[in-house]
């Protein structure tokens, strides 16, 4: 049987989000073809332990868990050298979701679930990913870019793309570090807000509309569509609290017409292509009046804990999480 390293935790906002989609994940793995293991990555340590009755704490304090050997993507557990053989990524942000992670798998030779180091690398960071779907012509929200220490100007910023707009790091998830700016005097607090996250920062015109998303995932060279779902929130945005705290509805499969769920799945699919995705990725979009759609982000990671879209997308579709679980790891060792 195969080991598999089922890898969470990670150095940014998002490790116990991160750890939630592991243990998550872990029950879904089939333990007929695999031995399951978490990885929780703390800045340079990478500690192993047993799924069996873990919790989110227990994972986050690893108290006396066996530290990875990185030369060889092993450890030794009860006395005996483990190796794994697969690596199922589940870290968003820093260093699973960039492309650091995945470029040492890559040069150890170890299968992974997500897109490679360099696809990985721009899908996360949201100005070069932009920048890359610009020569695609995929219809984006008007932004300018900011980097920390470099002189800027707030109202050139509100002259360029205008009021109401959404301040957001370059890099990262879950709306940390996020504001929606609909006055000059909020620009300026929410930039510094932003770069507590990291240092550059994205402002970006705020296109009024409905939020849409849609999961999508190849096997066997073969594009799959999971159903699109529109985010109904009770507050500003899709924010933290909206995601993980209940404040939001999500309509899976959407309220809309069959040829605007075509006209979303078609753009997906044309970016997945396009950026050489690999794994399940989630887009999300902003679908306005005229029902032109407008790209927003690609998580490359997106979240699996019981609250996330995209098992809620699975279930909607009638796939059970365990086949696409293993779905998902049989594509990796392929």
């Amino acid at each position: 049987m195969k080991n598999i390293a089922v890898m969470c935790g990670g150095d940014s906002s998002e490790r116990e989000i991160s750890t939630k989609s592991a243990l998550n994940i872990v029950q879904f793995i089939d333990r007929e073809k695999y031995n399951p293991y978490i990885v929780f990555i703390e800045k340079r340590f990478w500690y192993v332990m047993a799924p069996e009755s873990l919790t989110v704490d227990a994972v986050l304090s690893h108290n006396g868990a066996p530290v990875m050997d990185k030369n060889d993507f092993s450890c030794t557990l009860n006395g005996s050298k483990l190796h794994f053989d697969i690596a199922f990524i589940m870290i968003h942000g820093t260093p699973g979701e960039n492309g650091l992670l995945q470029g040492y798998l890559e040069m150890m030779k170890i299968p992974f679930n997500t897109c490679s180091s360099f696809v990985s690398a721009i899908t996360f960071d949201k100005h070069s990913c932009k920048r890359f779907l610009d020569f695609a012509g995929v219809k984006m929200a008007e932004d300018v870019f900011i980097r920390k220490d470099s002189p800027y100007s707030v109202r050139e910023i509100i002259r360029r793309i205008g009021l109401p707009m959404f301040v957001k790091p370059t890099v990262g998830g879950s709306s940390f570090g996020v504001t929606k700016v609909k006055s000059e005097e909020e620009l300026e607090p929410a930039l510094q807000k932003a770069f507590t996250e990291c240092d550059t920062i994205l402002a970006e015109a705020a296109v009024k509309g409905r939020e849409m998303t849609n999961g999508i995932y190849k096997l066997h060279g073969m594009i799959h569509h999971l159903p699109v779902t529109e985010i109904i929130t009770k507050r500003e945005y899709f924010d933290y609290e909206a995601k993980y705290l209940g404040e939001s509805e999500e309509v899976c499969p959407a309220n809309i017409s069959p040829a605007l769920r075509s006209k979303i799945q078609n753009l997906s699919e044309r970016i997945y292509s396009y950026m050489g995705c690999n794994g399940i990725v989630r887009m999300d979009y902003i679908v306005d009046e005229k029902e032109d759609i407008y790209f927003l982000e690609v998580n490359t990671v997106p979240g699996m804990t019981q609250m996330s879209l995209v098992p809620k997308m699975l279930e909607a579709d009638g796939i059970a999480m365990k086949d696409f679980v293993s779905s998902l790891l049989e594509e990796a060792a392929c």
